[in-house]
């Protein structure tokens, strides 16, 4: 397989209404509501939350969580509205998270687990009012993003001096996009964290699996660098008897799943594996735009 340089930079996104994404009939449009989940120095940061159609208080649905990607220095918030506004079409209770990277923050990978750990806490501490089982949730992200997602479950320590630690931030599923699985033995990950190895060991998910660890899926190009994190990963995972699913498409780089028809075909992959957990009911209703 030849490898192509791709790395971690800003992916372009391409927003698709939800009626784009559901087919012929348009979906009814969720109600979003933003709330604030933690106030930190630098700024308070807040969850996009898409309530599907018919959502009331008192139901206890499957909730998922996006974080974005960008290298831990870039990105933002509405880079899987596409996504939250499917998903959400489909029953789940989805949230789009902000938390402070680099750029905007002068922060290392560091607080931004710790935000992604605070934000999983914030939502299974307010699943009454979310309407929200707190034993259905799943944290999801790309690239950076889907590197913190992994880190709410697959990341000893890290927790913001704020946290009721009594409140698990540990999701019960993931969904990642080309995730950084680990930081150890990668020197451009490592310089990021100032060379600290004791962080590189508690922020790189692989090194942290074990049979308890929550059902995954992956989704990988074929030519990104990073699907290598990902095949070790899958790997140690069934040595351990934890279910870890990984989906490649040939010929992409690092983050294709912005794009169409990939964004489809990968959120009809999550959709098919969230019904195989109990968390979605009937087919898939993504319409897959043919290939020019």
């Amino acid at each position: 397989m030849t490898v192509r340089p791709c790395w971690l930079g800003v992916c372009l996104v391409v927003l698709l209404a939800p009626s784009a994404l559901a087919g012929d009939e348009p979906a009814p449009a969720a109600r979003v509501e933003t709330r604030v989940y933690k106030k930190t120095a630098q700024a308070e940061l807040a969850l996009a939350i898409h309530y599907p159609p018919g959502w009331t208080a008192s139901d206890k649905r499957p909730m998922i969580v996006f974080f974005f990607g960008g290298g831990w220095t870039n990105g933002k918030i509405t880079q899987f509205e596409p996504q939250a506004s499917y998903l959400a079409s489909r029953g789940l209770v989805a949230a789009r998270a902000d938390y402070r990277v680099k750029s905007r923050h002068e922060v290392t990978p560091e607080q931004c687990v710790e935000d992604a750990k605070s934000a999983m806490r914030w939502c299974r501490s307010h699943a009454r009012e979310l309407g929200v089982d707190p034993d259905k949730l799943i944290a999801a992200g790309g690239s950076a993003g889907g590197h913190i997602a992994a880190c709410t479950s697959l990341a000893p320590g890290l927790d913001a001096k704020d946290d009721d630690l009594a409140i698990s931030s540990r999701p019960n599923a993931l969904v990642l996009f080309n995730p950084v699985l680990s930081f150890e033995g990668v020197p451009q990950l490592m310089e990021r964290i100032g060379g600290r190895e004791e962080l590189g060991k508690a922020i790189s998910p692989t090194s942290h699996l074990s049979a308890e660890s929550p059902p995954t899926i992956l989704f990988y190009g074929g030519d990104d660098r990073l699907l290598a994190q990902g095949e070790s990963h899958q790997a140690k995972a069934k040595s351990l008897g934890a279910r870890v699913e990984l989906e490649v498409t040939p010929g992409q780089g690092h983050g294709y799943f912005n794009r169409s028809p990939h964004r489809e075909r990968t959120l009809k992959q999550a959709d098919e594996f969230l019904k195989s957990l109990g968390y979605l009911d009937g087919p898939p209703t993504i319409v897959i735009p043919r290939e020019p």
